[in-house]
């Protein structure tokens, strides 16, 4: 399986932005789906956004659209998660998780492969 590091983390005031990354392997992300997922304390892990292994196709749940950005660098490995104008509500680990291609995108169980995670808190 795929090693997967997220990193970008961190405490932000709402409004502001980050910038998540997840680093894969070598041409990891041509082979995979992405996923990104995050978990608030007391809730269940839920889809944030994913983008297919070609990298035009990207999916984004209704709460982040307009607000969140998924991309892929097939150079560096790397898959990204730009999150502008947080809100509290985003405050959650952040997950990235590869899937074969062909499963839904946007079910936790379509993922085999998992990063540790990442925290995001948005304090108001």
């Amino acid at each position: 399986q795929a090693q997967l590091v997220e990193s970008g983390g961190g405490l932000v005031q709402a409004g502001g932005s980050l910038r998540l990354s997840c680093k894969g392997p070598p041409r990891a992300f041509m082979w995979y789906n992405t996923g990104w997922f995050r978990q608030a304390p007391g809730k269940e892990r839920e889809f944030v956004a994913a983008i297919s292994r070609s990298g035009p196709t990207t999916y984004a749940d209704d709460s982040v659209k307009g607000r969140f950005t998924i991309s892929s660098d097939n150079r560096k490995n790397t898959v990204y998660l730009q999150m502008n104008n947080l809100k509290p509500e985003d405050t959650a680990v952040y997950y990235c998780a590869a899937a074969q291609p062909g499963n839904p995108v946007r079910l936790p169980g379509s993922y085999d492969n998992w990063g540790q995670g990442t925290q995001v808190t948005v304090v108001s």
